[in-house]
């Protein structure tokens, strides 16, 4: 029931936050984008679905709403979903704390959905993951499957700036920055990730298992039907 209650409630707050910078993208009034730019609504729309932050956070959603439905899911594509939506939301929350915070003046709807973006969200998920799993899901393989998501982003966001000279955020502006500085500022992050991951590796296979410990019932297991020679046996004996 935990489990339940809580993930159902990030996935609230991911959802409002979404919805709202969707209709801020379609008002030409998201103040991360500066005064209207009067460009067209596709191109807004594919710089919005450009940050990693809104990728991070619509991994969230869908791993919440998952556990919301089922606290002890499981499978191999969702794990990986799982992994790559909890190690881009913390990133994201320590990367805005750290680098972005205060660069953008937000006031209504806006500081409503950044707050939920970035201060809720990546310490809702992590604080939900530490204490009510599902555990174990974190080996070798998904880590190595998780890796290619954000592998995808970066070269997605310099091929994506070197044709259009627009890139998401200040650190990985080329035009202004370079490519050697830019390359060193994801470098960081990455190595951020990976030190993350392993972490999170590590305290997968420590941490109680989540749900069954939490106040989730495990699944009954399915009773194998006897055959009848099975049952014969048992009358002679």
């Amino acid at each position: 029931m935990k489990s339940r209650v809580w993930n159902g409630a990030l996935a609230l707050v991911v959802l409002f936050s979404l919805v709202t910078q969707i209709m801020l993208t379609a008002l030409d009034a998201a103040p991360h984008a500066g005064p209207p730019t009067h460009e067209p609504a596709v191109t807004r729309f594919i710089r919005l679905f450009s940050y990693f932050t809104i990728q991070s956070n619509i991994l969230l959603l869908i791993g919440a709403v998952t556990l919301a439905r089922d606290p002890s899911r499981d499978g191999r594509l969702w794990r990986v979903i799982r992994l790559d939506a909890l190690l881009g939301i913390v990133i994201t929350g320590i990367v805005y704390a750290t680098i972005l915070a205060g660069q953008v003046e937000l006031h209504g709807f806006a500081w409503w959905s950044n707050l939920g973006f970035h201060y809720i969200a990546p310490w809702a998920a992590l604080t939900g993951w530490l204490f009510l799993g599902p555990r174990p899901r974190i080996d070798a393989r998904t880590l190595a499957w998780s890796a290619i998501w954000p592998a995808l982003w970066i070269a997605y966001t310099l091929a994506h700036g070197a044709v259009t000279d627009w890139y998401p955020y200040p650190f990985a502006d080329v035009t202004q920055l370079g490519l050697p500085t830019v390359l060193i500022n994801l470098g960081a992050v990455v190595v951020i990730a990976v030190v993350l991951a392993m972490l999170l590796r590590l305290l997968d296979t420590r941490l109680p298992s989540g749900a069954a410990t939490s106040g989730e019932r495990e699944r009954p297991a399915v009773p194998r039907q006897r055959s009848g020679a099975e049952a014969i046996a048992d009358r002679e004996a």
